[in-house]
């Protein structure tokens, strides 16, 4: 069982780091401004590949903004991750409209076919699955995002071969 309080995980992250220079850009860019976290949160993630809890910490440290506040916003929004993501990601729609439409049905067969589980890498840390309450693509129900690749209107039976198509993974 992980400990609730996970202060002494973090450690200190500080400008000497590039990585954490250039979310330091992105914050200046913006004036330091709190409304300014979601886009900062976007180019600390594409910097770090992921929103660990060091990363968190000095984004909200220097907009000022307190450690459950960033936390909250990184954790409501399916597209930022707090681990470690696969070279390729999935995303299955679940929202009503796709969910009717077959979604449940989809997340089986890659289960099933590719021996993907949500939020755990596989095919050698190269292939990911993830769900998401809404896309906002209900017209295009089932949904799915194979690397931010809109699929409209997929299906379980086509899905494995959309996946291998569009991120070169072999089943």
């Amino acid at each position: 069982m992980e400990p609730l309080n996970r202060a002494s995980q973090i450690k200190t992250l500080t400008a000497d780091d590039p990585r954490a220079a250039r979310v330091l850009l992105e914050i200046e860019r913006y004036r330091r401004s709190p409304d300014a976290l979601i886009q900062v949160l976007h180019v600390a993630q594409d910097v770090f590949g992921y929103l660990s809890l060091d990363v968190l910490q000095f984004v909200g440290r220097e907009l000022k903004l307190p450690p459950s506040h960033v936390y909250g916003v990184a954790t409501f929004y399916h597209l930022f991750s707090l681990k470690p993501k696969a070279e390729h990601r999935v995303v299955v729609c679940t929202g009503t409209a796709c969910q009717v439409r077959g979604a449940e049905k989809i997340l089986e067969a890659l289960r099933r076919g590719r021996g993907l589980t949500k939020g755990s890498p596989a095919a050698g840390g190269r292939l990911s699955l993830d769900h998401a309450h809404c896309i906002g693509a209900c017209g295009l129900a089932p949904a799915v995002l194979i690397d931010e690749r809109m699929q409209a209107r997929a299906d379980a039976g086509s899905i494995d071969g959309l996946v291998t198509a569009v991120t070169g993974v072999p089943r």
